[in-house]
């Protein structure tokens, strides 16, 4: 179907709830989309940090061709192989506790929130400013930013929204804290790196009242940052971690990942999914996991993102630039989302804008450096035009 023909069944069908591009993609390959007319992007977005391995990586492709064809789906009531694989992976490359698979992030983070509410029952979540963790009810009411809550409330009482300091962290909790939740980079509000010194305190005040330190590492996480998750940077060990996004290779997956505090706390019954943890994308994910896991791809990830955020600094109209691996954003002094279209439209290079004066940038991280220094050239020509 021609793009036109698209966007009059989007007008007739499709609920608006998406401000989408004139451009109707049929093709990935690497760290490069296709539209119907042929023309070839640089993706420097990744599906919003899910496809961090490229798109259609072979052994991911190869992984769900092969259950695809065997076992698609069965109830959680029984056992699959791929599932118990994921999870034992799972444990044992982060906190060595259990694993809850969902769908998503904001269902990762979902029960996260019910998983600490259990474990101390009407306790306080904490969150910062400018957090995000989902659309969902819980996920929503631990995002604190009025334009995405207004239109919902009344929301699910019982958070507490304190500044990302290590004065305020350490303040927010006390015995009536049932968790303190934290991206250790915020993604959605502009890539905002936490101070090491406000995870500390979040750390040591949680231990103190027997709150739950949770991290929310469904964007930051699974390599994205130069490690397989961000928090083993920080020096700081958390009580549970979620993840989704890049988790399933390009399909949907989420999972809470808790260390042996929280291991647990759930009994059956207490929580569920009828699609989460599949076979299918259990054996993407399992390939996603194996090949995001190299110390070679993590080095390459930190060195070239280095190399990125310094070479970003350069281009015009760039004011400030943070970020860490190839999780990157830079402040500009025009308008980002115009900038963004630009770039999108006459320089066919995937970025986007996270606000009215930042973009963000989450090029694959098998991304080479000759197309990361395209990619920048391109971005350069957007913000000069």
């Amino acid at each position: 179907m021609s793009l036109e023909e698209l966007q009059a069944i989007e007008r007739r069908s499709v609920v608006a709830s998406y401000a989408r591009f004139p451009v109707q993609f049929v093709r990935g390959q690497g760290a490069r989309l296709y539209d119907e007319e042929g023309n070839e992007y640089l993706d420097f977005l990744c599906g919003i940090g899910v496809t961090n391995l490229g798109h259609c990586h072979p052994r991911v492709v190869a992984a769900v061709r092969e259950q695809v064809g065997t076992l698609m789906h069965v109830s959680n009531l029984y056992y699959t192989e791929p599932a118990m694989r994921l999870a034992q992976r799972l444990s044992q490359s982060s906190l060595g506790g259990k694993v809850f698979f969902c769908n998503s992030g904001a269902e990762a983070n979902e029960a996260a929130i019910k998983l600490a509410r259990k474990a101390r029952g009407g306790g306080e979540i904490v969150v910062v400013h400018n957090a995000f963790h989902g659309r969902t009810y819980g996920a929503l009411s631990a995002t604190p930013q009025e334009s995405k809550q207004a239109p919902f409330a009344p929301l699910v009482p019982g958070f507490r929204v304190v500044p990302p300091e290590a004065g305020a962290l350490g303040e927010a909790v006390n015995e009536r804290t049932a968790a303190v939740l934290l991206e250790v980079i915020q993604g959605e509000s502009g890539v905002n790196v936490l101070t090491e010194e406000a995870l500390i305190a979040a750390r040591r005040a949680c231990d103190t009242h027997g709150a739950a330190l949770i991290f929310d590492e469904v964007q930051c996480g699974m390599g994205r940052t130069g490690a397989l998750w961000a928090y083993e940077q920080t020096g700081v060990a958390p009580d549970a971690i979620t993840a989704a996004k890049a988790l399933g290779g390009g399909l949907p997956i989420g999972a809470l990942i808790t260390g042996p505090r929280l291991a647990d706390v759930f009994a059956p019954g207490d929580h569920g999914s009828t699609f989460a943890g599949g076979p299918v994308v259990a054996s993407a994910a399992l390939a996603a996991l194996e090949l995001t896991d190299d110390p070679k791809l993590l080095a390459h990830v930190r060195e070239l993102g280095g190399w990125m955020l310094a070479e970003l600094a350069e281009l015009p109209h760039v004011l400030a630039v943070r970020g860490r691996g190839l999780m990157l954003a830079c402040e500009v002094d025009v308008s980002a989302p115009e900038v963004v279209r630009r770039a999108l439209l006459e320089q066919r290079l995937v970025v986007n804008a996270t606000g009215p004066t930042t973009i963000r940038l989450l090029p694959p991280l098998i991304v080479t450096e000759p197309d990361a220094r395209e990619a920048l050239r391109r971005l350069g020509e957007a913000l000069a035009a």
